[in-house]
């Protein structure tokens, strides 16, 4: 039995028209002899009444706290439509077709309500219907803990659920329906060469991915990595093959691009941060602490015991400095502050993350992205490198200007 997992966004599902287009693509893998899952996101954005965003808004109107037991349950709702409608669809069009809830799939997770991590699939209940030639949709986002508990998945949480299931049913691979054409070098609205990436490895999407290229959830790459399950990127809207995620092309041709070698693959920018600096000569604080490790040690305790992500970290003998987002930057120097310490905040800041398996030992990259940065006029606030990824922080009304200049620079259109 050939397993073919197929997810669907929410902008693929928001009317009818689109639902009817989501069925053509199920019924041509059918007609290719696949057995198919087909996993759901809720229908459409914010305002539409079933998506995600619209269900947490009308809780929002009741309590800004709404317990996260009781908030998983009002979220899952949106996908569970989703999915009953799409079955709908599917029988409308002749196909035999069952919908089974994260639980009945077999999503079992820990009980971190709001952002649970899946522990294991038990998907004897899918390969039972696969069996009887039935297309089994399944809501995303959504499994049970091990005591019975309904949870929801996080962000981005109906492509890890299409990576579990993809994994656990030894699926040939797993497509991920979108409204993009694939996974591009760059953000398409910034750079108009931008192109589409035929192939890329698994590595370096997860590396975008994390880096704030929204196409596919990190969590979903990392998954489908640990047993090579290729993934693919497309468009529900066309026939185009859009993107490949693996890390090994069989039936690559003959001085075919090798995957994941590429200096560098792509670009990746996360707007709205703020960074802190923090002196640490003379910097003692209220506690009377002033050994510089242990003044380090306690600023990023402080933010940790906030709940304050800290990113872009570097610790220098006279000063550290990091971001945080936007939105957390006034509480972060509130808490700096009470602990004694001046920091200084410069807010509207870019990270901008240039990621490539190619980095890797080869001399003049930062000197070629500086170099790049320079020509254009746009300021380096902050850089700092690994073996796949250079990052750099500049003025977010400068963040445009950045990345078309190294999109040039790389020749990443060509």
């Amino acid at each position: 039995m050939n397993i073919l997992v197929q997810k669907f966004g929410g902008s693929s599902l928001s009317s009818q028209e689109k639902r009817l287009q989501v069925a053509n693509k199920v019924l041509q893998a059918v007609g290719q002899d696949y057995a198919v899952v087909v996993v759901v996101s809720a229908m459409g954005r914010e305002g539409d009444p079933y998506a995600t965003d619209t269900l947490i808004s009308v809780a929002k109107t009741v309590s800004p706290e709404m317990p996260k037991r009781e908030m998983d349950m009002l979220m899952s709702c949106g996908e569970i439509i989703s999915a009953a409608v799409m079955v709908m669809t599917l029988q409308s069009l002749g196909l035999e077709a069952v919908l089974l809830t994260g639980a009945q799939a077999g999503i079992v997770t820990n009980g971190a309500f709001g952002d649970a991590r899946i522990l294991r699939v038990e998907p004897e209940s899918i390969v039972a219907h696969l069996k009887e030639k039935r297309v089994v949709v399944a809501p995303g986002f959504q499994g049970v803990s091990e005591n019975g508990e309904l949870t929801t998945l996080g962000r981005g949480g109906s492509d890890t659920s299409a990576a579990a299931l993809g994994v656990a049913l030894g699926a040939e691979a797993i497509e991920i329906f979108t409204d993009v054409e694939g996974i591009m070098t760059a953000d398409p609205r910034m750079v108009e060469d931008a192109r589409i990436l035929p192939v890329v490895s698994y590595n370096d999407i997860a590396n975008l991915a994390h880096q704030g290229a929204k196409v596919i959830h990190p969590r979903a790459v990392e998954i489908a990595m640990q047993r090579n399950v290729p993934l693919r990127v497309r468009s529900t809207f066309s026939d185009s093959p859009g993107t490949l995620v693996t890390n090994s092309i069989p039936d690559a041709a003959v001085g075919a691009d090798v995957v994941g070698d590429r200096v560098i693959t792509g670009i990746a920018c996360t707007p709205n941060v703020t960074q802190i600096q923090v002196d640490l000569d003379g910097g003692v604080n209220t506690s009377g602490v002033n050994n510089k490790p242990q003044i380090c040690t306690k600023i990023f305790r402080g933010m940790a015991l906030a709940d304050i992500s800290v990113d872009f970290i570097s610790v220098q003998p006279e000063r550290v400095c990091y971001t945080v987002r936007g939105e957390w930057a006034e509480k972060a120097v509130e808490i700096l502050r009470n602990m004694g310490f001046t920091p200084r905040a410069k807010q509207d800041c870019a990270k901008i993350s240039l990621v490539g398996g190619g980095i890797a030992d080869l001399p003049g990259v930062m000197a070629t992205v500086l170099g790049a940065l320079e020509e254009c006029g746009v300021v380096t606030l902050q850089s700092a490198d690994s073996h796949t990824t250079v990052w750099v922080l500049v003025e977010k009304e400068q963040m445009v200007a950045a990345v078309q200049a190294m999109h040039r620079k790389f020749q990443l259109g060509k």
